[in-house]
Parts: structure tokens; C-alpha cells; sequence
């Protein structure tokens, strides 16, 4: 399988002892830097946990027009019902391998790794941390127990696949999901089925229900558009604290 190019990302530095990394993926035409602002704005609350945000790589996007921009895969149309270009979301996959090997390298166990994302960043997160052994081995990917997952105004890639290359994982990893009722990009009914699908065809739990932040917490933001919105955030910030306490 062909070498990798290193990913270029951005840090943001725990003010205390690190002990929790969050990698977030922007979306598409963005880069890292997009979300700095929230990583600086959760830090003083979340002092123990290292942010690191990388950026994608530029290629042309057959959705708008052929354009080259900064991408994680392809996107064939934005009503995400055509084919997908699945070599290049497992690509992307192998790239975020390198940076969750090297922070577990550094001494953080997968179990204080949260991985999330926006738009088509929270398409790659979804296969990065919830993808079964073979399905990642197959790809040169390795396999991880990650300690959660946070979907932004997402959608779930791979849909009529999903089922058979699922990990066991998944019935235990803390998923936060929001969505805005009004995204005219990644349409909220997308957000929603794949929250369905998840619960329905692969037994994911709706967390309110566990009592823990274990299972899918689903939340949906009345009028927001394809972006975030100060509620979303707090939302976030929450699902994060409780999801990498400090004093681990």
C-alpha cells in the first residue's frame, strides 16, 4: 500500500498535565485553523486535554465543479445518495491513523482519545473510529477502542456498507451528534436517518438512557444552518468533560 504524505496540523497545548487528546477534523474548504477558536475557547475548562487539528489536503471536488480545495475525499454530489469515493475516505483514515498512534505513543491510552469533526470531517470520524478490525486491517488502518466520537452537521458515509464493516466498538463508544434543523448543505434528514440507522440496523444506544455518556446523544439546534451555535457548543464542551474527566 502506497506511503502516506504526513498530515501538517495545528496544536493546541494542554495548560496542565495532559492527559486526553482531542483530534477534530474540519470540513470541507477549510482547514484547522477554523476550529482553533473553539479549542481555545474550551481550554481553560478542559486544562488536561492536548487538541490537535489537522488539515486536509487539496483536491478537486467533483460536487463543486471540479474545484480543487482542501478535501478528505472526494464528494460525488451533495445529496450524499451517489457513489462515494470510499478509497479516498479510507486514505484519509490512515492519515489520522498516524496522529492517534503517535499520541498513544506519547503515553495517552485510546480510551482518553475523543476524535470528532465537522461536516466532512465528522463523515471521516465516523469511519475512522468506528470501523471493525478487518475492515481497517484491509486498508492498512489499526484498530482502536477510542473514548468517543463528536459528529457535527454530519452525515454517515458509506450507509449500504456500514453494518459489515462495523466493530464491536460501536455498541460502546460515547457518540455526541448535533445538527442544525435548517442546514441547507448536509439537510438535517440526513443527520437524523443516520442517527436512525445507527440505532435501529447496528444497536447503538440513545445515551440519555444509560446514564452515562455511553450511546449516541443526538441533539437537534432549531434554526441553525450549516455552522454552530453557542448552545451546540456548551452542549459539547459538557459531552467532553464528562467524557475525559480530569482526574484520570
Amino acid at each position: 500500500m502506497a506511503a502516506l504524505s504526513p498530515l501538517k496540523f495545528l496544536t493546541v497545548a494542554p495548560t496542565a498535565k495532559h492527559t486526553a487528546t482531542v483530534i477534530f477534523m474540519h470540513g470541507l474548504g477549510d482547514s484547522g485553523y477554523g476550529w482553533k477558536p473553539v479549542a481555545d475557547m474550551f481550554s481553560p475548562d478542559l486544562r488536561h486535554v492536548k487538541w490537535i487539528l489537522p488539515h486536509a489536503p487539496s483536491q478537486p471536488v467533483t460536487a463543486n465543479m471540479g474545484m480543487e480545495m482542501p478535501s478528505w475525499f472526494d464528494i460525488y454530489s451533495f445529496d450524499f445518495d451517489a457513489s462515494e469515493d470510499s478509497k479516498g475516505m479510507f486514505q484519509s483514515m490512515r492519515s489520522i491513523d498516524t496522529l492517534i498512534k503517535a499520541e498513544v505513543d506519547a503515553g495517552i491510552p485510546p480510551s482518553r482519545i475523543v476524535l470528532g469533526g465537522f461536516s466532512q470531517g465528522s463523515a471521516l470520524t465516523l469511519i475512522t473510529s468506528l470501523l471493525g478490525t478487518k475492515a481497517r486491517e484491509d486498508w492498512g488502518g489499526e484498530s482502536w477502542n477510542l473514548g468517543g466520537a463528536v459528529i457535527l452537521s454530519g452525515w454517515l458515509p458509506l450507509k449500504a456498507r456500514f453494518k459489515e464493516l462495523a466493530g464491536t466498538n460501536i455498541a460502546n463508544i460515547p457518540i455526541f451528534w448535533g445538527h442544525g434543523t435548517q442546514d441547507p448543505i448536509v439537510q438535517y434528514r440526513f443527520g437524523r436517518d443516520s442517527v436512525g440507522y445507527l440505532r435501529a440496523e447496528l444497536g447503538v444506544r440513545d445515551a440519555s438512557k444509560t446514564g452515562t455518556p455511553i450511546g449516541l446523544n443526538f441533539q437537534t439546534y432549531a434554526g441553525m444552518e450549516h455552522t454552530t451555535c453557542p448552545q451546540e457548543l456548551r452542549d459539547l464542551k459538557e459531552f467532553l468533560r464528562r467524557t475525559l474527566p480530569q482526574d484520570e
